[in-house]
């Protein structure tokens, strides 16, 4: 697929794929736009729109195929390749993430899981052994990694991101809690649990104060 999808229909596809798979797991063989919206929390109209990207258009009274529409998304999602995935950084979060088994139903590998620590580096985490951070570049190479995730504190995470970006990885998930710097052909995710909680706090206190209850207006 060579189209660029908009960033929200690429968001709400993995919701819709993990909709669908629980489908699958239910044994159901078709579903309207208007029940895989409401499993999605969405509105039928964005399903619609974002499946006639991948020209999905499903039938009207009759819905989609499930388990074919789950397989439309998954390939337009890349996930019918084998993604291999190392971890940097091997502390509470690190170790949680190389121990969840939910990655590799969904088609990600786990291969390597480094820390600089050595009391940490050579335990075992799974089936995983901690590698040594020094030997960055010659374990991602030997793993074949195509996308790391950096687990670090955000003083060291720049440099890391730079050994890793060096070694020809181009796709990173970054947990660390500063703004990192990569060229234009790297793909940077952030996950900031902290943003999210502070826009979580934002709504809740919306919805106490007494402004916005019902027939009171807000200012």
């Amino acid at each position: 697929m060579t189209r660029q999808l908009p960033s929200a229909t690429v968001a709400r596809l993995t919701v819709y794929l993990r909709s669908l798979s629980a489908m699958l797991a239910d044994g159901v063989e078709r579903v309207s736009s208007e029940a895989l919206a409401e499993t999605a929390g969405v509105s039928s109209s964005n399903v619609r729109k974002d499946l006639s990207y991948l020209g999905s258009h499903g039938t009207r009274g009759v819905g989609y195929e499930v388990q074919r529409l789950s397989g439309n998304i998954a390939a337009t999602l890349g996930l019918t390749h084998d993604w291999r995935v190392a971890i940097v950084g091997a502390g509470n979060l690190g170790r949680a993430l190389a121990r969840y088994t939910g990655f590799e139903s969904r088609g990600f590998d786990v291969v390597a899981l480094f820390d600089a620590d050595q009391l940490i580096v050579g335990n075992e985490v799974g089936w995983l052994r901690v590698s040594d951070v020094r030997d960055l570049e010659v374990v991602l190479a030997r793993t074949r990694a195509t996308m790391v995730v950096l687990a670090l504190p955000g003083t060291v995470a720049q440099q890391v991101c730079d050994r890793v970006v060096a070694a020809g990885v181009h796709s990173i998930l970054s947990f660390a809690p500063v703004v990192l710097q990569v060229p234009d052909s790297v793909n940077l995710r952030k996950v900031d649990m902290a943003t999210e909680l502070q826009i979580l706090a934002y709504h809740a206190q919306r919805i106490h104060e007494p402004g916005d209850g019902p027939g009171r207006p807000s200012a």
